[in-house]
């Protein structure tokens, strides 16, 4: 193999890698994000976990992260929670920061 060859390997590989921890840090910054909101909206245990998973899936509509605002934001608002718009994009942010710090130490 050429040097080239190898450099394009190592590159390839390393998208790869990191392709693989971003969406791992995603769902793990939903599941957080769905517990929080659960919290704040009164569900407790099962319903919780429950509600935390259909934040998850909700990631899967489109690209990005405008699907998961969308979701909290119509569920906030249905349930009488205030949470501006601003709240709930900074708690995105601090959870993703949550989860990628869980995912590198292991927890």
């Amino acid at each position: 193999m050429t040097t080239f060859d190898d450099r394009k390997d190592k590159f390839e590989n390393k998208f790869a890698h990191d392709a693989e921890l971003r969406f791992k840090a995603e769902a793990r910054r939903n599941k957080l994000l769905g517990l929080w909101a659960a919290g704040l909206m009164g569900k407790t245990g099962d319903d919780a976990d429950a509600y935390a998973k259909e934040v998850i899936k909700a990631d899967f509509e489109e690209a990005g992260d405008e699907d998961v605002f969308r979701k909290l934001r119509k569920d906030f608002d249905a349930a009488g929670v205030d949470q501006s718009d601003h709240q709930i994009r900074r708690h995105m942010e601090e959870m993703m920061t949550e989860a990628v710090r869980q995912l590198q130490t292991g927890e």
